[in-house]
C-alpha cells in the first residue's frame, strides 16, 4: 500500500472515530459499537471511502497481541498455571454445548455436515478481544472475576488452534508428522525458551538500563512482537506468543511501567480492529443469511451465559461472580472469523455457511458489547457509576 493511501486510511479512521465516538458518548452508546458501524458505513459495502478491508485488519490484529501481551504481564506462570487447572472442566464441558447448539441450529436450516460442524465450532469461542478490553483494571488486577476469564479465553484459543488445524488437513494442506510433533511439545518449548532467555538476557538488560524509559519501551514491544513470530513459527498463534512472553516478563519489577507504556498504543491497533471488522463486512448477503446469522448470535447470547454460570456455580464460584463472567463471554470470538476465513479459502465450507458465521459475530460483537457496558463495570461505560478504568 503507497503511503499516501496509508496516510488516508489512518485518517479517515480515526478522524472517523472521534466523531462517532462523540455522538456515541452524547447518545450513551458503546465506543465499540460505534467503531464497528463505522467501518460499515465507510468501507465498501456503503461509502467506500476505504477499499482495502484486509490490510487494516492485518495492523489492527497488532492490537490484540499488545492486549494479550499486557494481559500477561498481570498473570505470573504460577498463578496462571492453578487457574487454567480450575477451569479446564468448565472450558471443555461449555465447548462441547455450545458446538453442539450451533451444529443443531445449522443442520435445522439444511446446512451440510460439514457446514455446520463448523458453525457449531464458531459457536464454541467467545472474543478474547471484547471480554478483555471491557474488563477494568481494577477487576483484572484484584478480582477472581478476570482471573477467570483470562484462563477459559486462552483454554479456548488453544483448541481454535487444533481446530484450524485441522481445517488444514481437510484442504488438504501438507501437516506431516514432524509439524505434528512439533506442535505438541511448541507450547512447553515457548515457556523453556521464553524463561530462559528472560532470565540470562532480558531481566540483566531491564537492570542495567531501566532509568532510559524510551529503550525499556522499546525492549518490551520487541520482547512482545518477537514471541509472537516464535510462536507462529512453532505452530501457534502470535496472540499465545505475546501472552507467554507477558507472563514470564510478570515477575519483573519493571512489569506494570510496561504495562502502563503500552496502552495507548494497544488502544491505537484496537480503534482499527473493530473498524475494520465493520468494513470487511458484505452487506449484500445480509439477504440470504439474516435470519439463522440473528437466531445463532441470539442464541449463543442467551445460552452462554446460563451455561457458564450453571459450570462455575457448580465449580465452586459465588453464583454473581458466574453470572457475570457468562455475560462478559457471551458474544462469538474473533477465531470464529478466522475459521470461516479459512475454510472459504481451502473451499472447505460454503458460501452460505461462511457469510452466515461472519455476520452472526458481527452480530454478537455489537449486542454484547452494548448489553455489557449497559450492565457492568467497564472502561468505556457511558454511565459514571460504571465507568472502570
Amino acid at each position: 500500500m503507497p503511503s499516501e493511501s496509508l496516510f488516508h486510511v489512518i485518517f479517515v479512521i480515526f478522524t472517523g472515530a472521534a466523531l462517532a465516538a462523540t455522538l456515541a458518548l452524547y447518545a450513551r452508546q458503546a465506543l465499540l459499537v460505534a467503531y464497528i458501524f463505522l467501518g460499515v458505513l465507510l468501507g465498501p459495502s456503503m461509502l467506500g471511502w476505504v477499499h482495502d478491508a484486509e490490510v487494516i485488519q492485518g495492523i489492527s490484529e497488532v492490537g490484540i497481541i499488545f492486549l494479550l501481551f499486557l494481559l500477561g504481564l498481570d498473570l505470573p506462570a504460577r498463578k496462571l498455571l492453578s487457574l487454567v487447572g480450575e477451569t479446564t472442566l468448565v472450558t471443555g464441558v461449555s465447548s462441547l454445548l455450545f458446538g453442539a447448539a450451533g451444529w443443531g441450529l445449522a443442520a435445522a436450516f439444511g446446512y451440510g455436515t460439514t457446514d455446520s460442524l463448523l458453525v457449531g465450532a464458531a459457536l464454541m469461542f467467545s472474543s478474547t478481544i471484547l471480554g478483555l478490553k471491557l474488563l477494568p483494571t481494577t477487576i483484572l488486577h484484584h478480582k477472581r472475576t478476570g482471573e477467570i476469564i483470562v484462563s477459559i479465553l486462552l483454554l479456548q484459543d488453544l483448541i481454535a488452534i487444533v481446530i484450524l488445524l485441522a481445517l488444514q488437513f481437510m484442504g488438504g494442506m501438507e501437516v506431516g508428522a514432524v509439524r505434528l510433533t512439533l506442535l505438541v511439545v511448541s507450547l512447553p518449548l515457548l515457556f523453556l525458551v521464553a524463561y530462559v532467555l528472560d532470565r540470562f538476557v532480558l531481566l540483566p538488560l531491564i537492570q542495567r538500563f531501566d532509568t532510559i524509559q524510551e529503550y525499556i519501551f522499546l525492549l518490551a514491544i520487541g520482547w512482545c512482537l518477537g514471541f509472537a513470530e516464535l510462536a507462529v513459527a512453532l505452530g501457534l498463534s502470535q496472540e499465545i506468543g505475546a501472552f507467554i512472553a507477558g507472563v514470564v516478563l510478570a515477575t519483573s519489577p519493571i512489569a506494570m511501567f510496561i504495562a502502563e507504556s503500552l496502552k495507548p498504543l494497544r488502544d491505537f491497533f484496537l480503534v482499527m480492529f473493530f473498524f475494520s471488522l465493520g468494513a470487511g463486512f458484505d452487506l449484500s448477503v445480509l439477504d440470504e443469511v439474516w435470519l439463522p446469522a440473528l437466531l445463532l448470535a441470539g442464541g449463543g447470547m442467551l445460552l452462554k451465559p446460563l451455561v457458564f454460570r450453571w459450570l462455575l456455580v457448580r465449580s465452586g464460584e459465588l453464583p454473581e461472580r458466574a453470572g457475570e463472567i457468562g455475560w462478559r463471554l457471551g458474544q462469538i470470538s474473533e477465531f470464529s472469523l478466522l475459521i470461516a476465513v479459512l475454510a472459504l479459502e481451502l473451499n472447505i465450507i460454503s458460501r452460505e455457511a461462511g457469510y452466515l458465521i461472519q455476520a452472526a459475530t458481527i452480530l454478537s460483537f455489537i449486542a454484547s458489547s452494548y448489553l455489557i457496558v449497559m450492565r457492568y463495570p467497564t472502561p468505556i461505560a457511558v454511565s459514571e457509576k460504571l465507568r472502570r478504568n
